[in-house]
């Protein structure tokens, strides 16, 4: 958004504040179909899960994966009108439980609602065996998950070579494994991880053929980078190469599906905060804001992600240290950014700050989370 409206904003409705652009997060999604037509889009919740951002992707004709119930029920508020067949029709097409290991609590709830979840080992087989027999099965697998920032493989997924024994252990069950998932790490910068995973769930695929299971469904899972910098490869550069994998691995009628999360949400918000206190330490000026990585900037600690700093105002800059209103010396959004000598009271504002952001927010210190206002609906 431009600097004027941000103003506008910050002097009506007062700061710390998030905006949303709802214009910005249904262009992400139309882009996202458009250089991945085969792709059925399944946002992931988790990255922000706002309400009105839900709707705004399910007004869209958007799909959602979700990793809890307080998620589940987030999207099922959506669909709560519509008769039940519709309903149920959606639940089974369109929402996607994608953490692989559940409380028996969260199966027992889901279970009347029929979903499909994922898993990737024997005892979690059992449990949904016996707490969500309803349950339609997605295996997840274990893929590499090099130069990614968020990491992911070394918590979940099956191996390759297990795979089809986790599918034979819950057919043996009685229940139906549908298809196979895998992730390839959060904001991934290396396409190769996409390569090497749809060639490892092809030799899946075969195998379980092989021995008697028509998988119908693959999901290639998130990972799909925000455009933090120019160092982040192109979205229509990775999804070119994706495409042809998946045309030369997976033909029609294969069902593909994804879950997008910071492509989605990331550009879509920025923040804007008051400068409350102000520092000469060693040499560097210091400013200290009524927003931090308690708050909004969490995803610097959670996330491993630096969101960079803009002044409203001009002048010559200088490398300052910023940061965030709580005791806590861990609460410092950054070291080294570029801003002119400013006045107490003056703002700043962070772009791209969508994703996991406000997702991860705490009310540490007491302080209470930015407001978060709705622009574009």
């Amino acid at each position: 958004m431009d600097q004027k409206k941000l103003l506008q904003l910050a002097r009506k409705h007062g700061t710390p504040l998030v905006v949303v652009d709802h214009k910005v997060l249904r262009h992400n999604y139309e882009q996202f179909k458009k250089y991945l037509p085969r792709v059925q889009v399944y946002y992931a919740v988790k990255a922000n899960s706002d309400p009105a951002i839900v709707q705004t992707f399910y007004d869209a004709g958007g799909s959602f994966d979700v990793a809890s119930v307080a998620e589940f029920l987030n999207v099922h508020e959506k669909i709560e009108h519509l008769p039940a067949k519709e309903r149920q029709d959606f639940i089974w097409d369109r929402i996607i439980y994608a953490n692989p290991i559940k409380a028996i609590e969260t199966l027992q709830g889901l279970d009347p609602y029929k979903p499909l979840v994922t898993y990737d080992n024997h005892e979690e087989v059992i449990k949904i065996a016996r707490y969500a027999p309803h349950a339609g099965l997605v295996l997840r697998l274990q893929v590499p998950n090099t130069g990614s920032i968020v990491e992911l493989s070394s918590k979940f997924g099956a191996q390759p070579g297990e795979a089809v024994d986790l599918i034979t252990f819950a057919h043996n069950n009685n229940l139906v494994v549908e298809g196979l998932s895998f992730h390839v790490g959060s904001q991934c910068t290396n396409p190769q991880n996409y390569s090497q995973a749809l060639s490892l769930a092809a030799g899946v695929f075969s195998e379980a053929k092989a021995r008697g299971f028509e998988l119908k469904l693959l999901d290639i899972g998130g990972g799909f980078p925000a455009h933090y910098d120019d160092t982040v490869p192109s979205f229509r550069r990775l999804a070119k190469m994706i495409r042809a994998e998946l045309d030369r691995l997976f033909p029609p009628p294969m069902e593909i599906l994804a879950e997008p999360g910071r492509f989605l949400v990331a550009s879509a918000a920025t923040a804007i905060a008051r400068i409350i206190g102000k520092a000469v330490r060693g040499g560097k000026l210091c400013y200290y804001l009524d927003d931090g990585v308690y708050h909004t900037y969490s995803g610097v600690i959670f996330d491993h992600t630096q969101y960079h700093l803009k002044s409203f105002g001009k002048g010559p800059t200088q490398i300052c240290s910023v940061f965030g209103p709580t005791c806590d010396a861990l609460d410092t959004i950054s070291l080294a950014e570029q801003l002119p000598d400013l006045e107490m009271g003056e703002l700043l504002y962070s772009e791209n700050i969508g994703a996991y952001s406000a997702a991860s927010s705490t009310s540490f210190n007491g302080f209470p989370p930015a407001k978060v206002v709705h622009v574009n609906q």
